[in-house]
C-alpha cells in the first residue's frame, strides 16, 4: 500500500515482546539457512514465492512440533495481515490439550480426553429475537454463506491468568449481524451453547449449574471489527475442545466471554443473563474486559503465563487492543 500505516499500540517491536530464547533461536535458524544480515535483506527483495517459502519454513520452525494428527488442513485460507501478533505462536499441541470447557471437565488438561462422544455434525444454529431474517440453518450451509472466511492471529487471555496466541479462521461477527438485519431496538446479542449431558460429562457432574452456557455482548461490541466468529483454528476445522463447530472470539475480553459450540443467537432489547455472571456475579462481570489494574477477587491480573512455554508477560489493558475498543467504554 502506498500510504503510511502507523502500527497499533499492540504491535510492539518484535525483540521487545518475543521471548528472548525464541528471538535468539530464530536468528540462529536464519544463519543455518544461510541468511546472514545481508542475506535477509536479499531475501526480502527476492521473488514473492521465495519469500513466502522462507516465511512458511520460519513459522513452522518457530511453532515447533505443532500439528495435531487427523485434522485436515483447509484450502485457500488467507491470513488477514491487519490481525497479527509479534509474539511467538502457541504450539498447536499445547493449545489442543489445555482448555476451559466445563461442559466436559473442570480440569483444563483433561478436556481434550473427554470430547470423543461429542459430535459437531450434524448441527443446526438458530437465529432469532429482534431480527428481520430469523431462521434455523444447517451449520455447513450457514458457514458457507459467508464468503470472506479468513485467518486472524489473536491473543487469548483467560481470567485465570493463562494466555496463548492463536490463529483462528472464520468471519467477522458484524457480517453475520448485517446478514440477519436486527431491528433498531435490538441492544444486545445473546449466544447459547449446546445442552446434552449424554455426551458432555461436565454437564452431568455439575448439574446444579445453569446449563446451557450463555454469553452476550452489546450491539456496539458485537459490531466492533475485532469480534469474530471462529469456525476453525490452526488452519483446520475446530476440534471439540475448542468449541466445534462454531464459537465466538472476543480477544479484548477474558476468555469466558468467547462462548463455544453455539446453537442459538438471539437479538434482545434488554441485557440477557449470562452463565458465569449468574453463577458468581462478584467475580465475573458482564463486561469482562481485560484490565491489569482490576484484580480478580482471588488473584492479581497484572501478569499472564503463556501455555506451552511458561513465559510471563505483563497484562495489557484490553489485551493490547485498546486502539480498537477503548472508545466503546469511555
Amino acid at each position: 500500500m502506498s500510504h503510511l500505516i502507523l502500527p497499533k499500540t499492540w504491535q510492539r517491536p518484535e525483540k521487545e515482546i518475543t521471548p528472548e530464547n525464541v528471538f535468539n533461536n530464530r536468528r540462529h535458524f536464519l544463519k543455518l539457512m544461510g541468511f546472514a544480515t545481508a542475506g535477509i535483506a536479499g531475501g526480502l527483495l527476492a521473488p514473492p514465492a521465495f519469500a513466502k517459502g522462507m516465511e512458511t519454513k520460519l513459522t513452522e520452525w518457530m511453532m515447533g512440533s505443532n500439528r495435531v494428527a487427523g485434522l485436515k488442513p483447509l484450502e485457500n485460507l488467507n491470513r488477514n495481515p491487519d490481525f497479527t501478533i509479534r509474539r511467538a505462536m502457541t504450539k498447536e499441541n499445547a493449545a489442543f490439550k489445555y482448555n476451559n470447557f466445563y461442559e466436559f471437565s473442570a480440569e483444563k488438561e483433561e478436556v481434550w480426553k473427554t470430547v470423543d462422544a461429542f459430535k459437531p455434525r450434524p448441527w443446526e444454529i438458530e437465529i432469532g429475537g429482534l431480527v428481520e431474517k430469523p431462521g434455523v440453518y444447517a451449520i455447513d450451509d450457514f458457514i458457507e454463506s459467508f464468503k470472506n472466511v479468513e485467518e486472524r492471529v489473536y491473543r487469548h487471555r483467560c481470567v485465570e491468568t493463562w494466555a496463548m496466541v492463536v490463529p483462528w479462521n472464520g468471519f467477522p461477527l458484524s457480517d453475520l449481524i448485517k446478514k440477519v438485519q436486527p431491528e433498531n431496538k435490538a441492544k444486545y446479542i445473546k449466544f447459547t451453547s449446546f445442552d446434552d449431558p449424554t455426551v458432555a460429562p461436565g454437564q452431568k457432574r455439575f448439574s446444579d449449574l445453569p446449563w446451557p452456557y450463555t454469553e452476550a455482548l452489546t450491539m456496539a461490541e458485537a459490531m466492533n471489527e475485532l469480534a469474530f466468529v471462529a469456525t476453525g483454528i490452526y488452519g483446520h476445522d475446530l476440534p471439540g475442545q475448542h468449541g466445534a463447530p462454531i464459537r465466538l472470539v472476543t480477544p479484548w475480553k477474558y476468555g469466558f466471554k468467547s462462548i463455544k459450540s453455539i446453537v442459538k443467537i438471539e437479538f434482545t432489547e434488554n441485557r440477557p443473563s449470562t452463565f458465569w455472571n449468574t453463577v458468581i456475579p462478584k467475580e465475573y462481570g458482564f463486561e469482562a474486559n481485560i484490565d491489569p489494574d482490576v484484580p480478580h477477587p482471588r488473584w492479581s491480573q497484572r501478569r499472564e503465563k503463556m501455555i506451552g512455554t511458561g513465559d510471563i508477560f505483563a497484562t495489557m489493558k484490553y489485551n493490547g487492543y485498546g486502539d480498537y475498543v477503548a472508545e466503546l467504554y469511555e
